[in-house]
């Protein structure tokens, strides 16, 4: 062990070493020269000799200056420092909401951890590890608890500290990154070096007809030679790459077995994640205990864990900002709304438009509750949001993969329902359908050029083929069905809301007196004119119920 740490130290620091042996070798020469002369030549050869040294370091200043300006940046050094385990120090309890990426990084945990066997039985370690997955999912975060539990050194950079105009800058600072990791290894027993956003100087090579590249292409080229080069040395570096892009989007090259051998997918949370996230993060602030955990982790359907710890520290501001000591309902509800829908506008907005907005939001709402099959709605508001007069804030009961062809005339139907209603209502409709249009005409177009989900059997995803290559017949039937769908979609939402009248004046009225109307109102407004939720079910019990009906 003694001689590896000094083999390692001589490798840290063998250019110092050499440099100072050098200083003192010819500093030691002039001084024993100038020993054996007499005293007025030694005083001449001393004023001589000291006016060398300041020619020399201004000659050196303007050199190195110039270069450095010529190079814009060559000179620079790997700015990344090693950060250890112990630095790092996140275990596996501290991640929460990707129990199934827990599980698989747990197993290289355990590699890293048995090599000794694994070499034992002629096996190999796991060299590359490639997440992948929406940001804010806790990708860096998994990494670094991999470091942690693993006990070894942990070297973070990203993919865009690579990437510089001038050819082989990026390529020389791959080596570089690659030969400290080796050094820790040697010393340590192991090194992690995790590179995020790794599709920077990850995604497909382009080679120019001319015979160039790009410097992007240098730089992997580098980096795919580094991961090959890990093979053959006894060096324990485990190369850990992140990315939010598409696998797809990255050289086939990256992501071939034995240099990425394991690939992680890090998912968004699900139903009970959401809830351990929110708890997890409010646990770090004063909060009401009775507040409602569950219905919040309900309501945050698809939101990253970056999301609910942005949501708890919104949440906090509000708090202070109010003057209350701790976090209640109300608070967070506005948090979620002020990340989601925007700040509210506090502008003076003319009778009209706000009677407009209410009808226009009302149908919205009353389509939304009785038609959709997955969608709550949690607010419906006429205040001025970002560019929108006002908004029906509805999410997902549960966590879906995939959409059926009801779900996509259900979401129709909802966009089309505030056009409906102003038509309805005031004979005439204004401007502010367009975004609306826009998505049903979106969501209609996917369904029958894409999707299969038009009354034709022509079949098939259309929009891969190039226009020109299909018939002026068939788009023109395709077409066609596009346009059945929104009309068979306003004809329901027509009849629905002519239906319900007395309900559609009410909520538009509620809208106009109370401006915003929270979940809880909607509910009981429904049900005072005898309308259940239809989305209502028992197939979530949240953990505070749990252990109530077992103390039971």
């Amino acid at each position: 062990m003694f001689w590896k740490k000094l083999r390692l130290f001589w490798w840290n620091h063998w250019i110092k070493i050499v440099i100072a042996g050098w200083v003192i070798f010819i500093f030691w020469i002039p001084i024993a020269a100038l020993s054996s002369i007499d005293s007025y030549q030694r005083s001449y050869m001393v004023a001589w000799l000291s006016t060398m040294g300041l020619q020399a370091t201004i000659s050196a200043v303007i050199f190195v200056v110039l270069y450095a300006w010529v190079l814009q940046g060559g000179l620079q050094k790997l700015k990344k420092k090693q950060v250890r385990s112990e630095g790092v120090d996140i275990h596996w309890n501290d991640v929460i909401g990707m129990e199934g990426a827990k599980l698989e990084a747990r197993e290289l945990v355990e590699l890293i951890r048995d090599r000794a066997r694994i070499k034992k039985i002629g096996g190999s370690i796991i060299r590359g590890m490639l997440m992948m997955g929406p940001p804010g999912c806790g990708k860096t975060y998994l990494a670094k608890a991999v470091a942690t539990e693993a006990g070894i050194p942990f070297i973070s950079m990203s993919g865009s500290e690579f990437v510089e105009v001038f050819v082989g800058v990026g390529a020389s600072r791959v080596r570089q990154l690659f030969q400290k990791a080796r050094r820790l290894a040697y010393g340590q027993g192991g090194c992690i070096v995790f590179i995020d956003e790794i599709d920077a100087i990850g995604r497909k090579r382009v080679f120019s007809v001319f015979g160039g590249t790009e410097e992007t292409n240098s730089t992997q080229n580098q980096l795919l030679a580094e991961m090959d080069g890990l093979k053959d040395k006894d060096e324990n570096v485990i190369v850990i790459g992140a990315t939010n892009a598409p696998e797809d989007a990255l050289d086939e090259a990256l992501r071939r077995p034995g240099r990425f051998d394991r690939k992680i997918y890090v998912e968004r949370p699900d139903l009970q994640e959401r809830e351990d996230l929110f708890r997890y993060y409010l646990s770090k602030v004063k909060y009401d205990p009775n507040l409602d955990i569950a219905r919040f982790a309900r309501k945050a359907v698809r939101k990253s864990p970056a999301d609910i710890a942005n949501m708890t520290k919104e949440a906090a501001l509000i708090a202070t900002r109010v003057k209350k000591d701790v976090v209640d309902a109300d608070h967070l509800s506005e948090a979620m709304e002020r990340i989601d829908l925007g700040l509210k506008k506090h502008q003076k907005v003319s009778e009209r438009e706000r009677r407009i907005t209410a009808y226009h939001e009302t149908g919205h709402l009353i389509v939304t509750y009785l038609l959709h099959p997955t969608d709550d709605v949690f607010k419906a508001s006429i205040i001025p949001r970002g560019p929108a007069g006002g908004v029906t804030y509805s999410l997902p009961i549960e966590d879906e993969m995939f959409s059926n062809r009801d779900w996509f005339l259900a979401e129709i139907r909802v966009l089309v329902a505030g056009y409906v209603a102003e038509k309805l209502k005031f004979a005439v409709t204004s401007s502010g359908v367009s975004s609306d249009f826009q998505h049903a005409m979106r969501l209609a177009h996917n369904m029958v050029w894409r999707l299969g989900m038009g009354r034709s059997e022509s079949l098939g995803d259309y929009t891969s083929i190039p226009p020109d290559q299909l018939s002026e017949n068939l788009k023109e039937k395709l077409n066609v069905e596009t346009h059945e769908i929104i009309q068979s979609c306003m004809k329901d939402v027509e009849d629905l809301l002519k239906r319900e009248n007395v309900i559609f004046e009410r909520f538009a009225q509620e809208l106009l007196e109370k401006q915003e109307l929270d979940y809880d109102d909607i509910e009981v407004i429904f049900k005072e004119y005898g309308k259940s939720n239809p989305r209502v079910t028992a197939k979530y019990v949240p953990k505070t119920e749990q252990a109530q009906e077992a103390r039971s």
